[in-house]
């Protein structure tokens, strides 16, 4: 295995995990009706920005601009998930949402940003990742991919990829937007309610 197919299965592997924090969270909203709030959403908007980058990483190839989005997007999200922390920290001020094993979800949120950081500034580290690899050495091959003998074959966006990670890129992708789609039905066109009990697109469409 290169080091460039390692890089993009590791990155699968991350993107499998924000894709499984996506999956509890909205599997708390829509079972047990704990809809999100406004700190809430931008923590799952900042993972799902952070599982965009590694998208890129995956279907293109890793580069040192893809990890800088997955960076950024974590230092955003902590920030977040750490104001979250501070307002609840005190005791007797409350909580916001269960617990998952003793924590809340903005706990779970800032260490799991605070990993994202830690865990892609380790793997920047490793320069042999950001090799081009060629698709396809043989010269032959080249000429009956329709390009000039000699040079290298271009390499389209996915194919490197590998069928396990476009799978993890897709379901990744189906979270996302299904998360999306609960947000505008929860806060539609305006600002989301700090303590939101009810979906207020679906509210709209029933007051018709």
């Amino acid at each position: 295995m290169s080091a460039s197919s390692l890089a993009r299965a590791l990155n699968a592997a991350g993107l499998l995990g924000c894709s499984l924090i996506l999956l509890v969270a909205f599997w708390f909203q829509i079972v047990l009706g704990e809809l999100p709030c406004p700190l809430c959403v931008l923590q799952r908007a900042a993972f799902t920005a952070v599982g965009l980058g590694l998208v890129l990483n995956i279907c293109d190839r890793p580069r040192p601009s893809h990890y800088a989005i997955v960076i950024l997007s974590a230092v955003v999200g902590g920030a977040v998930s750490a104001r979250q922390t501070a307002l609840h920290i005190i005791p007797g001020t409350g909580t916001y949402g269960s617990d998952l094993f003793g924590f809340h979800f903005y706990v779970w949120a800032l260490i799991a940003f605070t990993g994202v950081i830690v865990a892609v500034a380790i793997l920047c580290l490793w320069d042999g990742q950001f090799t081009p690899e060629a698709a396809v050495p043989s010269s032959e091959t080249a000429s009956i991919l329709g390009q000039p003998t000699g040079t290298a074959p271009t390499i389209l966006p996915g194919t490197q990829a590998g069928a396990l990670g476009l799978s993890v890129v897709l379901l990744f992708l189906v979270v996302a937007l299904a998360n999306a789609g609960s947000t505008f039905a929860e806060c539609g066109f305006g600002l989301c309610p700090d303590n939101p009990v009810n979906y207020e697109m679906f509210n709209r469409l029933i007051a018709r």
